[in-house]
């Protein structure tokens, strides 16, 4: 009815009558089913990163076009609210010079830190 629990040696003796044909066996097969897990588990990972980049590069490109919107309303509001004070073509050169020098500045600030990456970039040590 019980089978007798096999004593430590016994596994042990059992153990070492496997042969080394065997236990390179059994070592194959585990190296082939972890080889497998990892190949799954890394497209799944892919698969993932691909679907999710495809969501985020399509909320950015949302909010791009609302940020876009949101400061065309911005600078029409701006003109309207300036046009009363300074008249509508002062108000429109005041907005357009600030826009411009807003684009000028970030110009030269991108050539610059373009400059400075490039020459760090080309030190060799």
């Amino acid at each position: 009815m019980h089978e007798p629990v096999p004593s430590l040696a016994a596994v042990a003796e059992d153990h070492h009558n496997l042969s080394l044909a065997q236990d390179l066996r059994q070592l194959a097969d585990e190296a082939k089913t972890l080889a497998q897990a990892e190949l799954a588990y890394q497209k799944s990972r892919a698969a993932y990163a691909g679907t999710e980049s495809r969501t985020i590069a399509l909320l950015l490109v949302v909010a791009a076009v609302v940020a876009f919107f949101a400061m065309m309303a911005f600078i029409v509001g701006t003109v309207i609210a300036l046009g009363p004070l300074i008249g509508p073509w002062g108000a429109m050169a005041v907005v357009t010079g600030l826009l411009l020098a807003i684009a000028i500045i970030s110009a030269f600030n991108a050539r610059a830190r373009l400059k400075r990456m490039m020459a760090i970039i080309g030190t060799r040590n």
